[in-house]
């Protein structure tokens, strides 16, 4: 069977998902992932698609998040490796599955950092376009801002990579820069 594609990850999801920020944050997690990818050598197109359809069943299911991953994605030939990657973004949250792969680990990681990059990108006159790790770095540390994103989990996963997260916080801005116009992250018009 093939690697899944962007392009098949965006029909499956369009089946699932019409909630335009969950399309987006499907878009700033692929994007992520991406980069991701493209630091440990992997096959960009497929962590990105991977990371596009992590939240399958999120808006269907908000409250079992993961519970119908597995129903959604067999009958569509996603391979067990994909699936089970998918359900270890949500280990120790809403999945008992532990994330083993950088793959895996990758997805776990960025996921919740995206919220804080995305937050961190809107509120500023250039967007993303020239966000420093630095500055990300302060909001990171505000426990309020982007309070719904977990610091922990983001901790958590930067040590499963054996990455400081400095480092992943680079990659997943480079990541989303190249999609910030799509993610309406991109600098706001004078």
């Amino acid at each position: 069977m093939a690697l899944l594609t962007l392009d098949q990850a965006k029909a499956i999801l369009s089946k699932h998902v019409k909630e335009p920020h969950l399309l987006t944050h499907a878009l700033a997690v692929s994007a992520a992932m991406g980069a991701m990818a493209e630091h440990f050598g992997a096959d960009k197109a497929h962590w990105e698609a991977v990371g596009y359809l992590h939240d399958v069943d999120y808006e269907m299911y908000p409250e079992e998040h993961l519970q119908h991953t597995r129903e959604l994605l067999e009958p569509e030939g996603v391979e067990e490796a994909d699936i089970r990657a998918i359900l270890s973004h949500g280990y120790g949250l809403c999945s008992d599955v532990k994330p083993e792969t950088e793959l895996e680990k990758s997805l776990f990681t960025v996921d919740e950092l995206t919220g804080i990059v995305q937050a961190a990108s809107l509120m500023r006159p250039t967007g993303i376009s020239d966000l420093e790790v630095k500055s990300l770095k302060k909001k990171y540390k505000d426990k309020k801002f982007a309070a719904k994103c977990s610091r922990e989990v983001i901790n958590s996963g930067c040590e499963m990579l054996g990455m400081e997260n400095t480092a992943v916080m680079e990659l997943v801005i480079r990541g989303m820069q190249q999609q910030m116009e799509a993610l309406g992250i991109g600098p706001k018009a004078e």
